[in-house]
């Protein structure tokens, strides 16, 4: 495994139960920033026995990557709210969900 694919790995991993991330906030975490492609492409490649929450990673909208309907977009949707995240439409309200939903509220005083 290369070590871009390592370090995107870790920080999905890194994402806790009920938070979700954007591709691109993955790549910024991982160091890659700009580089959401290459997230999602790391997700399509993740090793055999790996388990990776990347139910967690979404598009910058907060839209499911999937397209509706599919097998992957119900099991994303049914893995998100089984652990209490909200999805509406496909979309997850990241102010609310994301990763640095209470920094944004913290620093901004964003409503959740």
């Amino acid at each position: 495994m290369n070590e871009s694919h390592a370090r995107i790995y870790a920080a999905i991993a890194a994402i806790p139960r009920g938070r979700v991330a954007s591709y691109g906030a993955i790549a910024a975490r991982a160091g890659l920033p700009g580089r959401a492609r290459l997230v999602g492409r790391a997700l399509g490649e993740t090793p055999d026995g790996m388990e990776l929450p990347w139910h967690r990673v979404l598009r910058s909208s907060g839209q499911i990557a999937f397209p509706v309907g599919s097998r992957g977009f119900r099991e994303q949707s049914k893995r998100l709210k089984a652990e209490g995240v909200e999805v509406r439409n496909g979309r997850v309200p990241l102010s609310t969900f994301g990763l640095d939903a209470d920094l944004d509220r913290a620093l901004w005083g964003m409503p959740g």
